[in-house]
């Protein structure tokens, strides 16, 4: 038994612990039914720009929004996540996506839908989003025991993938068919029913602080992106993600477009072609634990830089709809192989009441790339062309593989398995 295991019983006694089983259930669901909502609406929303108008820059503008707050928002949302209630946070950001798509629904019901009013409820789902994935990501320490945490990721990171990329797309592909105003009250429902199910979890869900930890927000905020800079292992793995998610930021940014002008997909095809991203996450959830044992984390970790390079250069030098979507397996797969072992080596090195500072610095460079991704794929879109545009990230991706494999050794993936300190090398 590791140190870190060690150190976290003693912390819990037995009335202390949470229920393992009911929680991980309980946040399986939540993430299923709000996951399955995103699907529809993240298909949904560029599909509609796409409609709206044939420009790549216009299209990836409304990708934008729903992203973009990782980079304006992430570091002060990840402070409120170390001070609130995490599961009030939560709901806070549910409310939030039923305000917007209502108001969506209502445009498009009366004829009025614009870009406007897709760039403006992107943009309040995107803050939600932030909102809900920090506090989401802070909370399952507190839910669910150290030695049921692999399995608690592996069903919540997999519950994400297949709902969101295979599930939502599919069933965004049928509602779009059906009508605009269907896909987009559908969704409302989806977030509405969601939000009681979190009243089923057990635990306490606000960090415990330090009496003597800085009071300032710039303070607090300063003291997670240290944690994260100093720490070898983490900084790493935040760097590579972030050039991962700015692939995937412009892939979802274009492939879009790409569907319709270049390889002249209906909304059901295109739906196809997401979903393969679902199938993939859902392999990837179910054998993780295989993989791992087979593998070892750190091959299992690096298999997702491939199928993401795979994901990028497929529609680079192809139109068939099957290998486009053979990539999109590939990336889904290894994302969730990623998303999974970095989850969990973030959770055992990174104390409680950092965790949702830590996660928001992580994911100002990450998931704060994907914006920075649907830009420059747009750019690169309108110039050069498409197909160059996903060149030129797949080549991106595959820069990642040395200093992935330089810095991500057994040792330094062995030594996250005890309490590390910001300095360890």
């Amino acid at each position: 038994m590791t140190t870190a295991v060690l150190a976290e019983r003693q912390r819990e006694s037995p009335a202390e612990r949470p229920p393992t089983r009911r929680n991980t259930t309980v946040l399986v669901t939540f993430t299923a039914i709000t996951n399955l909502a995103d699907g529809v609406m993240k298909m949904a929303l560029p599909l509609l720009a796409a409609q709206l108008s044939s420009s790549p820059a216009q299209v990836t503008a409304v990708s934008l929004t729903l992203t973009a707050p990782w980079l304006l928002i992430a570091l002060h949302v990840g402070v409120l996540v170390d001070r609130f209630d995490r599961r009030r946070l939560i709901w806070v950001a549910n409310a939030m996506r039923l305000a917007a798509m209502g108001w969506l629904t209502i445009t498009a019901t009366t004829g009025s839908l614009s870009l406007i009013s897709l760039l403006t409820a992107g943009s309040v789902l995107g803050v939600a989003e932030v909102i809900a994935a920090t506090a989401g990501s802070a909370i399952v320490p507190a839910a669910v025991p150290l030695e049921g945490r692999e399995r608690a990721n592996a069903w919540v990171s997999g519950a994400e993938t297949v709902c969101q990329e295979f599930a939502g797309p599919f069933v965004g592909g049928l509602l779009m068919a059906a009508g605009t105003s269907l896909a987009l009250g559908a969704t409302w429902a989806a977030y509405a029913l969601a939000a009681p199910t979190l009243l089923l979890l057990a635990g306490r869900f606000r960090a415990n602080h330090d009496t003597a930890a800085p009071v300032s927000v710039n303070a607090q905020i300063a003291e997670g992106v240290r944690y994260l800079w100093r720490h070898r292992l983490l900084r790493t793995l935040a760097l590579i993600l972030t050039v991962l998610c700015a692939v995937w930021g412009g892939w979802l940014a274009l492939i879009p477009l790409y569907a319709k002008t270049e390889m002249g997909l209906s909304a059901g095809q295109y739906g196809v072609v997401l979903s393969a991203l679902g199938v993939g996450g859902l392999v990837g959830a179910l054998t993780v634990t295989t993989i791992n044992r087979l593998l070892g984390v750190r091959w299992a970790m690096f298999a997702d830089l491939l199928g993401t390079a795979a994901m990028a250069a497929l529609p680079a030098v192809t139109t068939q709809m099957w290998a486009v979507a053979a990539g999109a397996f590939l990336g889904g797969m290894g994302g969730t192989l990623w998303t999974v072992n970095s989850r969990t080596i973030t959770q055992r090195l990174v104390p409680d009441e950092l965790l949702g500072r830590f996660s928001a610095a992580s994911r100002l460079f990450s998931w704060g790339a994907m914006p920075v991704g649907a830009a420059l794929m747009g750019l690169i879109g309108e110039f050069a062309g498409l197909r160059t545009a996903f060149a030129v990230f797949a080549i991106a991706t595959a820069a990642t593989l040395i200093p992935f494999l330089r810095t991500v050794t057994p040792q330094r993936l062995h030594a996250s398995e005890r309490p590390a300190q910001p300095s360890d090398a």
